[in-house]
């Protein structure tokens, strides 16, 4: 039983900006502290290309254990989902980018949390906690989304 939220945020940057910003897996994100390591490279990023992602500064590899994740759609530069396997759960996060008539983003985010664990009663009894998380997930992702184009963008 997957619990899904979403949220939209409105940036004044052009699209192209902020799909540098949330869709291109740098080795560190200094708004979020966490690490990505690439799988094999294959060219340009794309649906298949997987990556590790590892909370702080990575000075190595990522530890056993980290989180594995896949971008599983791909739409340069409108739409990009991913898919980020914890032993006890999936979440899959999906990012649409639209302009806006001032030449600004709207900034479209979904994320679905699926337990890969745990009974059907426990799921049933833990719904409306797993709601209320997967919303705050939403709107705390779409809080720091300013920060990441800024990131990228530089001072002005």
């Amino acid at each position: 039983m997957s619990t899904t939220a979403a949220g939209v945020r409105l940036v004044p940057q052009a699209p192209a900006e902020v799909w540098r910003a949330l869709a291109v897996l740098e080795p560190y994100c200094s708004v979020c502290d966490v690490s990505y390591v690439l799988g094999e490279p294959t060219g340009a990023p794309g649906v298949g290309t997987t990556f590790v992602c590892a909370p702080g500064r990575l000075d190595g590899a990522p530890t056993a254990g980290a989180p594995q994740g896949e971008i599983v759609e791909w739409d340069a530069p409108r739409v990009v989902a991913t898919r980020l396997r914890l032993t006890p759960e999936t979440w899959t996060t999906r990012i649409e980018l639209t302009g806006t008539d001032g030449g600004g983003t709207r900034v479209a985010m979904t994320i679905t949390h699926e337990p890969t664990g745990g009974g059907r009663v426990v799921r049933r009894l833990q719904r409306g906690a797993l709601r209320r998380l997967v919303q705050r997930t939403v709107d705390a992702e779409l809080a720091k989304v300013p920060a990441h184009v800024e990131r990228v963008a530089g001072p002005a």
